[in-house]
């Protein structure tokens, strides 16, 4: 609910009539980071259904296009913590065990019958859906399949059934499909469509593999990006070797499982504790004890406090620029086409990683934003005003959030227009030209080759 105060309110949250102050001074300090909460968000279990903000506008606007970039779902770890039994899940679907969706059973058929999609170069070879009884490393689970059988429900409510942005006879060319060349990834954007586009026809899918997590494309040569990426990892091994509580704790789990700290360190112990606790799995155990609940919480918290310390350093935010400006200026240039009549690539969809989101949300200047969750969605719509034609505007959604006015392109706007979204020249503006100025640059390519000021 969007309270508007009747009488303006000035920048400095003074009423000009009353003079009452509209925000008190907090006396106290805000909550301390609940390690155990944040975990819950992090780990999406599905549960009841989702408010979203998505598809918002005044009635006279239509939307004319949506462009969706999701992190895959919930899956197995990519590590495993050395000497310990590997946490015992299931990646087989089964519809009537929990999480589950009143469109698995069908979805399983559908997915059996793809043959006829067109799946870039390496794509054909993965599997459709995740069907070990004991998980891979890395797979999905069905958690993962029901968040984007779910996400895929809720868009498809709002950007079919209200907005009737594709329509019942929708061809192959309004569609853009890109995921990376990991089964997850592929699966579920799948999941995402098939409740998107119920039993769609195999013939008019047509998935393009992107080999780079950050989809750059062909405009993947870029030097800063990756001197600033380094100059970010100094800093997380910096604040991690100052955190003495952190130290303990990895001491005291690598004795528990007999092997040296630093090889647990290693391990990445954080990525397959998360699953113990997302699945609700007993963490493991040795004959010299167990890894309990504060082993996770002081590992989670150090890792919050790292993303905290992230947005305040600006080595993320320069490498993030350089990192996310090809897939960005693609986003734009497709807004454009579609904002100047072209038909074709209305719903776009991009599966990807945490690594191709949080990038996206700081570049974007949306430093409130989470940590990109299991099944994230980050949304871009392009609405056309309905009494000025020739005049379009874009909203960003992050997990059914209205975040457009926290970007930093469009927060000014906000104090000055009536309208609930962003021009989208502003968006154009910030992806072509003021995304260089922090490196005294003109363009994309001289940003990438210069040292920053």
């Amino acid at each position: 609910v969007h309270l508007i105060p009747v009488n303006p309110v000035r920048e400095d949250g003074l009423n000009p009539k009353s003079r009452k102050r509209i925000m008190p001074d907090l006396l106290t300090e805000p909550p301390a980071i609940d390690p155990v909460y944040e975990a819950q968000v992090y780990c999406n279990i599905p549960s009841i259904a989702e408010r979203s903000m998505e598809g918002h506008a005044p009635h006279y606007f239509k939307l004319v296009s949506v462009q969706v970039l999701i992190r895959h779902g919930d899956r197995y770890p990519l590590y495993a913590i050395p000497k310990t039994k590997r946490p015992d899940i299931d990646c087989m679907l089964v519809p009537s065990r929990k999480p589950s969706h009143p469109q698995l059973e069908a979805f399983i058929k559908h997915m059996s019958k793809g043959s006829a999609a067109q799946m870039d170069g390496s794509l054909s070879s993965l599997p459709h859906f995740p069907s070990h009884s004991l998980c891979e490393m890395g797979e999905l689970t069905q958690t993962g399949i029901v968040q984007h059988l779910r996400n895929g429900q809720l868009l498809r409510e709002i950007y079919i059934n209200k907005h009737k942005l594709l329509p019942g006879d929708w061809t192959a060319k309004q569609l853009y499909l890109e995921t990376t060349g990991k089964s997850r990834t592929l699966q579920s954007a799948l999941a995402l469509l098939y409740t998107f586009l119920p039993d769609f026809d195999w013939k008019k899918i047509n998935m393009r593999h992107q080999w780079s997590t950050i989809f750059c494309s062909g405009s993947c040569d870029c030097p800063m990006r990756n001197h600033y990426l380094e100059e970010e990892q100094r800093r997380q091994y910096s604040l991690r070797v100052k955190n003495s509580d952190l130290e303990k704790i990895y001491v005291d789990m690598a004795k528990i499982v007999g092997i040296p700290t630093r090889q647990l360190r290693a391990s990445n112990p954080i990525d397959s504790l998360l699953c113990y606790f997302c699945h609700n799995v007993s963490f493991p155990c040795t004959k010299a004890g167990c890894i309990g609940m504060e082993h996770f919480k002081v590992i989670k918290r150090h890792q919050l406090e790292d993303e905290r310390e992230r947005q305040e350093k600006k080595l993320y935010f320069l490498y993030a620029l350089l990192a996310t400006h090809p897939l960005l200026n693609q986003t734009v240039n497709r807004l454009q086409r579609i904002a100047e009549g072209k038909k074709e690539e209305v719903f776009v969809l991009y599966s990807a990683h945490d690594v191709t989101l949080s990038p996206v949300l700081s570049a974007l200047g949306i430093t409130e934003a989470r940590f990109p969750r299991f099944a994230a969605r980050l949304v871009f719509e392009l609405w056309q005003d309905g009494k000025r034609p020739k005049e379009h505007f874009i909203r960003i959604l992050y997990n059914g959030a209205d975040v457009t006015f926290q970007t930093s392109f469009c927060k000014d706007h906000y104090k000055r227009s009536s309208k609930p979204m962003c021009p989208l020249e502003k968006f154009v503006n910030f992806v072509k030209r003021d995304m260089f100025l922090i490196f005294n640059s003109t363009s994309y390519y001289d940003a990438c080759h210069r040292k920053a000021l």
